[in-house]
């Protein structure tokens, strides 16, 4: 035997096993199961449902009539134009007035804004109150409000509008406020009541222990920590009372109508000619806030949810 021959190191058994194994691993993680295919071909069918429909409506909005006479709804504009907006925003008929969508959108946001803050105060402090003081009776309060979150909206219309009217604030700004604060209290007290209650009792009791009451823990140990299901809340709250109509509708009254009250009077208009490029755009703007809404804080939203939002 020669000395080269002693001399050369042996490899080792479990690296060459280890080498061996990585590119049968980075082969399998690579291959295309028919499970794996069926999933992308599952997203890639989802994606094309919401978004096709996206993409006409942003395309049309941007071409002017004569265009969209010739057809090819999937077809880019050829003459770019943003009229149809200005003309959505601030010069389409509404009703008798042709003023826009402006009316609305002013209309929606002095809605939205207590009619969000309303039902998440309110429901916090439902929560708070069930998870951790538990007065007698709580579990059949809590019941009672669980199951008006399963009542349809529609039966509850007419008795709403004769108790409203004998209060004197039918079809008014209070009224319309009122009804989605009464119609979202049960879900934002079941949010806020599942995530308090993965909270840590020691904390509470700490908290006892150091003199606090009941607004002083609740202000100064509970609201801090309620981020990510504030978060939750108000996206859900927000995207309910914005989209609504029927409410809005009935209670609002004349002067306080939603935007998407006036988004149907735009596209079930039934005089002059029928602009698909103005009911559009329009209605990409109406949808704009609760878009950007889930844009801003999705990443919140999801941290809600895993925090406790949907736990029981």
């Amino acid at each position: 035997m020669s000395r080269q021959s002693i001399a050369r190191p042996l490899p080792l058994q479990g690296a060459s096993t280890q080498g061996a194994a990585r590119p049968r691993t980075r082969a399998r993680r690579r291959r295309l199961t028919p499970a794996r295919i069926g999933v992308y071909a599952f997203l890639l069918c989802a994606a094309a449902f919401f978004l096709v429909p996206l993409y006409v409506m942003l395309v049309t909005s941007v071409k002017p009539m004569e265009e969209i006479r010739q057809g090819g709804i999937f077809a880019l504009p050829h003459a770019f134009t943003l009229e149809p907006w200005r003309q959505a925003w601030s010069g389409v008929c509404t009703g008798a007035a042709c003023e826009g969508i402006r009316t609305g959108f002013r209309n929606s946001v002095a809605i939205a804004i207590p009619s969000t803050i309303l039902p998440i105060l309110l429901g916090a402090i439902n929560g708070y109150a069930l998870s951790f003081w538990r007065p007698r009776g709580a579990n059949l309060l809590f019941g009672i409000l669980l199951a008006g979150a399963f009542v349809p909206v529609q039966v509850m219309i007419y008795p709403l509008v004769r108790v409203l009217a004998l209060a004197g604030i039918f079809g008014s700004l209070p009224a319309i406020v009122l009804v989605h604060t009464v119609f979202g209290l049960p879900v934002m007290t079941l949010l806020f009541r599942n995530y308090y209650c993965n909270v840590p009792h020691e904390l509470f009791q700490a908290a006892r222990i150091d003199g606090g009451g009941f607004w002083r823990i609740f202000v100064q140990v509970m609201l801090p920590m309620s981020l990510p299901i504030v978060v939750v809340a108000a996206i859900m709250q927000v995207t309910g009372v914005w989209n609504d109509y029927i409410l809005g509708l009935v209670f609002a009254g004349r002067d306080n109508l939603p935007m998407t009250v006036q988004l149907n009077n735009v596209i079930n208009t039934t005089t002059g000619t029928r602009l698909y490029n103005v009911n559009m755009a329009a209605t990409i703007l109406t949808a704009l806030v609760p878009l950007a809404l889930y844009f801003v804080s999705g990443r919140w939203f999801v941290r809600g949810i895993a925090a406790g939002a949907v736990k029981g």
